[in-house]
């Protein structure tokens, strides 16, 4: 016999799925779904714990449960391929827009991160990523300036990596990658369209060209309900 919470979940997904309770829809409190199903409170919470991990809902401080669009876009975690070629793939309307292109100047971290000298002038680019009006990714590019020693707004308003590979030929290789979920910023907040979230997905890039030189480092910061995030693993033996 399945545990009562899975029971739960079950019939909660069926009404979900069968238009129920739709996108935007906030279900029933914990309080009033503990009473309907005759359980207690820690049972309607694992059921409910279980929508959000499959994408049903998101929970909503303050304000309950609401019902979540499902269309998550698949984010490849082991490729590296630039956001203009993800959108590419995309059935949906994708904008980009630039808050900031400019020298980094203090941001030591940043320097630590990319290996360069004081002296040595480090581009900084801040862009917001629009998919069907919602702005759900927040991307913050740096690149050494001996590599790159031109950026425009143009540029990075459609796809820097066509830029450096088509324009400037550099050979772009391969990347290491950090993936954490973290809070959101004060800069999150302002940026990306966050009411009602807890967290964000960031995955920090530090990019190399052909000849193994670490050449850029990005943070990309997601919204947590647009996405999943997939790879390809092999056994080996």
């Amino acid at each position: 016999m399945k545990m009562k919470y899975l029971l739960i979940y079950q019939e909660l997904v069926e009404q979900i799925e069968e238009g129920d309770w739709t996108v935007n829809q906030y279900l029933p409190s914990e309080h009033e779904l503990k009473n309907y199903y005759q359980t207690s409170r820690e049972t309607i919470r694992k059921a409910l714990n279980l929508l959000s991990q499959n994408g049903y809902i998101q929970k909503v401080r303050g304000k309950g449960s609401v019902v979540i669009e499902r269309n998550k876009f698949d984010f490849p975690v082991s490729g590296l391929v630039s956001f203009q070629e993800l959108a590419e793939k995309m059935n949906q309307e994708v904008e980009t827009i630039v808050h900031d292109l400019n020298y980094v100047e203090t941001d030591r971290l940043v320097r630590k991160y990319l290996q360069v000298k004081p002296e040595e002038k480090v581009w900084r680019v801040i862009r917001t990523r629009d998919l069907a009006s919602e702005r759900v990714i927040l991307d913050k590019d740096y690149f050494i300036e001996g590599f790159v020693p031109m950026l425009t707004k143009s540029v990075c308003q459609g796809s820097i990596y066509a830029y450096l590979e088509g324009e400037l030929g550099l050979k772009i290789s391969f990347a290491k990658k950090e993936i954490t979920v973290e809070e959101p910023t004060v800069e999150d907040r302002e940026l990306l369209q966050l009411d009602g979230f807890d967290n964000i997905v960031v995955i920090r890039n530090f990019v190399y060209l052909d000849n193994a030189q670490l050449f850029q480092y990005t943070e990309s910061r997601h919204r947590p309900d647009r996405f999943r995030f997939v790879d390809f693993a092999r056994r080996h033996k």
